[in-house]
């Protein structure tokens, strides 16, 4: 079984490869897709990221409750989820706070590191300090939750301008396992 945790910015490739990888397991796949459409060029972008997908994928939208979809998942399915930038921004909007968002992923990755599945999110540390609280915080409990899973993966990849960097490569020349 393989967690492969694939992060970097917005537009890197992170949900083709996703995609790449579910279809190239060639086992039947479930995709949880944590975006909602706020507004009509959101809904835009779902409705691209759903035609990117196989039609006889099952889809489940779960903006706030991955865990729930995650454990209804047949065992032998491959599981996408893309992503956790916005699972977390979803949660935040609902008034959760960093310790249950942490707790949650915690129990996400207990149910994750028995399956073979690829998460999908953003890498947000790499740009400037954000100038309100609210997305410092966002920044914050997302760096910490895609540490958590990265620590936790069998893989971790950084994906930049379409191309992979297997971060367990970087790791060795540090001399780290």
């Amino acid at each position: 079984m393989a967690l492969v945790l694939l992060l970097g910015g917005a537009r890197s490739g992170k949900s083709a490869m996703a995609v790449r990888l579910a279809s190239d397991s060639q086992a039947p796949v479930t995709f949880i897709a944590t975006a909602s459409a706020g507004d009509e060029e959101m809904a835009e972008r779902i409705r691209r990221h759903r035609e990117s997908r196989a039609r006889e994928w099952n889809t489940v939208e779960a903006p706030l409750d991955v865990l729930g979809p995650i454990r209804a998942t047949a065992a032998g399915d491959f599981i996408v989820i893309d992503c956790l930038t916005l699972w977390v921004a979803n949660l935040l909007g609902e008034g959760a706070g960093a310790a249950d968002i942490e707790g949650a992923a915690g129990e996400m990755l207990g149910e994750l590191r028995a399956r073979d599945c690829v998460v999908v999110t953003n890498e947000v540390g790499l740009g400037i300090v954000p100038v309100n609280e609210l997305a410092r915080r966002f920044r914050d409990v997302l760096g910490d939750v895609n540490a958590r899973f990265a620590a936790a993966a069998d893989r971790a990849v950084l994906m930049v301008a379409g191309r992979a960097l297997d971060l367990a490569s970087i790791e060795s020349v540090l001399g780290r396992p």
